[in-house]
């Protein structure tokens, strides 16, 4: 508005509006001012009760917001008869599985309602273990009590009782001289084991796994695999010495690994019947075998000619058995390496055209169809057929991959198959379990020392944690669930072991 000679005029309605506006705007920036404050403050009140609940420190009554209220639960002690005890490969269960293939030695987990919910004793008079590298040598008797082995295996120097301990002067049924001198001689026949290409090994049968023991010096990293049977405690005495060891069978299931795995396997009068039942239990060590490694028989049938009879069989017989066992291999794609003594070496062949054949009609065994998936290992039957490598890997065969220790930090070709595995995530894993095992060895300094000398890492992805204390003397068993990504291959492809698993 403006007064009739055209000059502007007061704005009394102007100016009264500015000032309550103002009020307005500082009285809605207090009150937001004031409901942040209450928000944070209940926001750092929850997050001190969920510290407040990881200590199991309980809440006054009075407060406002209660913690979760963490109850201990006492289990009492099993009897002394369960000290052994192996809820999935139960001896006392035995009778309740087929014999047909050693069936009933397989894992067969008990019930819901047969399930013990007790704590597994340890042996009367249990000791603190002898600590690595003496306990490759002996161990306490009371640790692992168990005559009958002594009693059986004691002529051919698995082990010896001497006072309170066990001894083991590194014998075996087929290296009466030691074992050392047995691998001495396999090196010669291999000279890929002297040189970081065999890195990975599973050995079939292994007693008390003196010869795993032995491939620890040499840089070598096996699997000593062995079921509950009639020698009691195979792997509990690998594992009191400090060898890397896991229950199990070649039986009706796959073993608990992924294809083209291990760069060695071996069989030293392990018992193991190769030819029989169409020749599937060796057409499993083909599956986790890696294209370019090496198979190891020493025992029957090789050197049959000086050994027949000892094993109470003829000589036509074990002629046979060979000649039965070296056309099987061939029909598989391996060729015979070396051979000396009573030690035969064949090497899987990484050679594709061999493979093309085995598509081709009236073959035995044939190729595995792709509905078969390779890595597939937890109750997964065993097939009749040949897990043939994946054209697509390229660079996944013994001779292609890096040589150990270089391995350890390479990123394998078989990331590629794992949804989101990549080089770069590869190499944050391993960043980021080498800060963290920094961390681990502040709240427990005992890791990294002779105090500890196996760890199970019992959710890894790609084997991270075991390669950040791969110079510490331990040894760890990655386990990848059964449930999860396959990252086991990659694992195994990088020189580690492990294992599925579904807890």
């Amino acid at each position: 508005m403006k007064h009739k000679d055209g000059k502007p005029g007061n704005q009394p309605e102007k100016n009264t509006r500015v000032v309550p506006m103002t009020i307005l705007l500082i009285l809605l920036c207090g009150f937001s001012f004031y409901l942040g404050g209450i928000f944070c403050s209940e926001k750092n009140l929850d997050l001190r009760n969920l510290y407040n609940v990881a200590k199991a420190v309980p809440a006054p009554k009075e407060s406002a917001v209660s913690p979760l209220q963490i109850k201990s639960v006492s289990f009492p002690e099993c009897s002394i008869e369960y000290q052994d005890y192996t809820p999935c490969t139960d001896p006392q269960r035995w009778k309740k599985y087929g014999t047909h293939r050693l069936t009933f030695m397989e894992r067969h987990c008990p019930p819901v309602y047969e399930r013990k919910e007790c704590l597994v004793p340890p042996p009367d008079g249990y000791k603190p273990p002898i600590r690595w590298p003496k306990s490759r040598d002996e161990c306490w008797y009371r640790n692992v009590p168990y005559d009958w082995i002594n009693k059986q295996k004691s002529n051919q120097n698995w082990l010896r009782k001497q006072g309170e301990k066990f001894l083991f002067p590194g014998g075996g049924t087929m290296f009466p001289n030691g074992v050392s001198a047995y691998v001495d001689l396999m090196q010669d026949l291999i000279p890929e084991m002297k040189d970081g290409t065999v890195r990975t090994a599973i050995d079939t049968g292994c007693g008390v796994a003196s010869w795993g023991g032995d491939l620890l010096d040499r840089g070598i990293l096996t699997v000593s695999l062995a079921p509950r049977d009639n020698h009691q405690a195979q792997v509990q005495f690998a594992l009191e010495r400090g060898i890397p060891a896991i229950l199990g069978i070649i039986s009706t299931q796959r073993l608990p690994f992924p294809s083209n795995s291990f760069d060695m396997a071996h069989c030293s009068r392990c018992l193991i019947p190769w030819t029989e039942f169409g020749g599937i239990y060796l057409l499993e060590i083909n599956r986790i075998l890696r294209p370019g490694g090496f198979w190891v028989l020493s025992g029957p049938p090789v050197n049959y000619q000086r050994r027949w009879r000892g094993w109470n069989t003829t000589i036509e017989e074990q002629k046979s058995d060979y000649e039965n066992l070296q056309k099987l291999l061939t029909s598989m794609c391996f060729r015979l390496y070396n051979k000396k003594g009573d030690i035969a070496v064949w090497q899987k062949t990484s050679n594709s055209s061999c493979y093309s054949k085995l598509s081709k009609p009236n073959m035995y065994p044939s190729k595995c169809d792709d509905s078969l998936e390779p890595n597939s290992a937890w109750y997964t039957p065993l097939r009749p057929c040949v897990v043939v490598p994946s054209p697509k890997l390229k660079n996944s065969a013994l001779k292609s991959i890096a040589k150990w220790p270089e391995r350890l930090h390479v990123p394998p070709e078989r990331l590629s198959e794992i949804f989101g595995g990549s080089a770069s995530t590869f190499k944050h894993d391993d960043s980021k379990w080498m800060i963290r095992a920094k961390h681990y060895k502040k709240l427990l300094p005992a890791l990294g020392t002779n105090k500890i000398r196996n760890v199970m890492d019992m959710n890894t992805v790609y084997g991270g944690f075991a390669a950040a204390v791969i110079e510490d003397p331990i040894w760890v068993m990655n386990v990848v669930s059964s449930y999860g990504a396959n990252t086991l291959s990659v694992v195994y492809d990088r020189g580690l072991i492990g294992t599925y698993h579904d807890w």
